[in-house]
């Protein structure tokens, strides 16, 4: 038998407190004052051995008590299996996500979690290999004293792997090297930690999972998100961003405040009061005097986890959105929704007279497109090329042959001949980014649009068309397509009231805004720091031999990047483990600026319990346990399904109960004698 506390063992010598009192009880003289012998009645006398039987039993109740209360702290366990454990080879993974960063008292869980894994190495024997959210700190096993090293080298990290993948990995390691016991010590967090993550272990491998916990009523405020009103910042105009706040774990005592930063300076504040509500939404006005790229941070003053208590974002302002408007007479309604919006410049032309210079527009509309021809359909393949969204209305009396023989020979879609039918749109594609980030939110019983003749379009199946508003049969009403490096936009009806109503509707001037400002790729950017997040940033001045480097915080490295047209696809933060702004250059002159974050996914601090690990782990046979009183994980040896010092306990009290039991009946026998 051993123990996993043997220092308790030393308050055994509290066993002697029990016999000094014994023999000091017999040695004590009472002296009782009693009448004459003619006033007794029926005296029941004690002979001198049944009055130290007596006193015996109660010493031993007494002695037993405490000798099981020791054991019981003591937690004796019997090793059967030490040979086993001596030879197989020990894998531990620490969770050094952020939420570890949580504290419990001087300490974070991180630093719990290290001194478990240090009691693990120093109480086992063997070689070792250690695993963490980063790369692992060796391929090969290891002996104590660099598995002691490697543990005490784990820091707090932004890189993110999901419980299957890190599984996974130390499945991969561990191929091929006979039994091995796996202590995997972590907070569980629900929403991140899933109980069938077991199936990517062997029969080889024993799980033990060991959880650490911090306070359970801990509280945590957080930036969950942040977005623009629209999608692109406008200088010298009232810009409006809308903040998601969260908590987790117990409601906050006190109430936080918001700040809004540009570039160092607060334009903006609001108090963060939840309520009944686990998450708010503030809207914070702002207003930058000059174009280019704005640092804009956004922080809440949170007292117990401070890893998400700022979200930046790195946009680039810009005065207007530029609206290149084609047509051969003016519609009343296309100029009046673009005079709606403030932002909008709009510069007009003729159908065949198009400026040579398309590239400077964030979008060309076709108020009402007749008919075109070849020198004009290369101007807008090109256009489409270099990164410009093109929207189309077609004329009442469209030129089908003449449209379809130019348009169509870099769109591939082609319009068929007029359907009269009148028709109701039915389906709305909520999923598209031209909708899913245009409303806060869509009413359910929103009207869509009544058509009274529209052009049936057909497309290739390489031309990528996604109906954004359909009919029953699905037919596009109004469709976007995959064209060069841009999308074409194209509305199967006259924007006329004769035709249609969807110059009245619920989404005519949004989806205008939409498309020209989602051309302004490259001018919002806001990454989480250690994940794989591919932006794309344009590059107008260098060529695919070109490289974007990242700057910043000490760093100089080449990310992952792929060249795509006018711009290039970067994998911006899946290296960088410190948050903050970074820019993102070429040699060339092409420069962006990239605010990088801390997951969210580690801001939700509520965890499994540890009855329903046990009870939902898909495994059976493997171990769960929290850290004891004093950061100690227990070896899997020492774990059974009913501990000897439960027993010891439930015995203890059962001794303290026999005690009672004695003295009450010596106090009745007492009472009994002086009546």
């Amino acid at each position: 038998m051993q123990f996993v506390n043997p220092f308790f063992l030393l308050a055994g010598l509290s066993l002697a407190i029990p016999v000094f009192i014994h023999l000091f009880n017999l040695r004590r003289y009472k002296t009782v004052f009693f009448p004459h012998s003619r006033f007794l009645k029926n005296l029941q006398l004690q002979s001198q051995k049944q009055s130290q039987l007596r006193h015996k039993w109660l010493l031993l109740t007494r002695l037993l008590f405490l000798m099981l209360l020791v054991l019981a702290f003591a937690q004796p366990f019997f090793s059967g299996s030490k040979t086993k454990n001596e030879s197989a080879l020990t894998a531990i993974y620490i969770d050094n996500s952020l939420s570890m960063s949580a504290g419990k008292s001087q300490r974070n869980l991180l630093d719990i979690a290290r001194e478990n894994a240090k009691h693990l190495v120093n109480t086992h024997k063997g070689s070792f290999l250690i695993f963490s959210n980063d790369a692992p700190a060796s391929y090969e096993p290891v002996g104590v004293q660099a598995a002691l090293d490697a543990i005490e080298r784990i820091r707090l990290s932004p890189s993110f792997r999901t419980p299957e993948h890190t599984l996974q990995m130390i499945q991969g390691l561990c191929q091929d090297k006979g039994a091995v016991e796996l202590y995997y010590l972590s907070d569980f967090q629900q929403n991140i930690f899933r109980t069938d993550a077991a199936a990517q272990l062997s029969a080889d491998i024993h799980f033990n999972g060991v959880q650490i916990q911090g306070k359970p009523d801990k509280s945590n405020v957080y930036i969950d998100t942040a977005f623009l009103e629209y999608p692109s910042l406008q200088t010298g105009k009232q810009n409006r961003l809308i903040v998601r706040t969260r908590y987790s774990g117990a409601r906050p005592e006190e109430k936080n405040v918001l700040q809004l930063w540009v570039d160092g300076t607060v334009k903006s504040a609001a108090t963060v009061d939840f309520g009944d509500q686990k998450e708010r939404f503030d809207t914070l006005s702002f207003e930058t005097n000059r174009n280019g790229w704005q640092r804009i941070s956004l922080s809440v003053n949170d007292l117990s986890v401070h890893f998400d208590d700022t979200l930046l974002i790195a946009a680039k302002s810009a005065s207007d959105l530029s609206i290149l408007l084609v047509q051969e007479a003016p519609n009343v309604f296309l100029n009046a929704a673009l005079r709606s919006y403030s932002g909008f410049k709009v510069t007009e032309a003729v159908s065949g007279n198009l400026p040579e210079d398309l590239t400077r527009f964030n979008l060309i509309l076709f108020g009402g497109l007749k008919t075109t021809n070849a020198a004009q359909a290369q101007k807008l393949s090109q256009a489409l090329n270099d990164g410009v969204n093109v929207c189309i209305f077609p004329a009442a009396d469209m030129d089908l042959t003449g449209v379809n023989n130019t348009v169509g020979a870099f769109s591939n879609i082609t319009f068929g001949t007029p359907d009269t039918s009148a028709q109701m749109v039915s389906d709305l594609q909520t999923g598209h980014q031209m909708v899913k980030d245009l409303f806060e939110r869509i009413p359910e019983n929103i009207q869509l649009p009544y058509v009274r003749m529209h052009y049936p379009v057909k497309a290739s199946i390489n031309s990528n068309q996604q109906n954004l508003l359909s009919f029953r049969n699905g037919d596009p009403f109004f469709s976007v397509y995959d064209v060069g490096n841009a999308h074409l936009y194209v509305c199967s009806s006259p924007a006329d009231p004769a035709f249609s109503n969807f110059q009245d509707s619920y989404f005519f001037v949004p989806f205008l805004y939409q498309m020209a400002s989602l051309s302004q790729t490259g001018d919002v950017y806001s990454v989480c720091a250690g994940q794989q997040q591919a932006v794309f940033i344009p590059r107008p001045n260098g060529d695919a031999r070109t490289m974007f480097h990242i700057l910043g915080a000490g760093t100089d490295l080449i990310p992952p990047q792929k060249a795509d047209g006018k711009g290039v696809w970067v994998d911006a933060a899946g290296n960088l483990t410190q948050t903050g702004f970074y820019t993102l250059a070429t040699n060339a002159g092409d420069t962006a600026l990239i605010g990088v974050n801390n997951n969210r996914a580690e801001s939700e601090l509520d965890c499994w319990s540890l009855s329903a690990l046990r009870s939902s782990w898909s495994r059976k046979g493997d171990s769960w346990q929290q850290a004891d009183a004093e950061n100690k994980a227990v070896k899997s040896s020492e774990l059974s399904s009913f501990p000897l010092w439960k027993l010891c306990s439930i015995l203890a009290l059962g001794m303290l109960l026999l005690e009672v039991y004695l003295l009450s009946k010596n106090h009745f026998k007492k009472n009994t004698t002086t009546t």
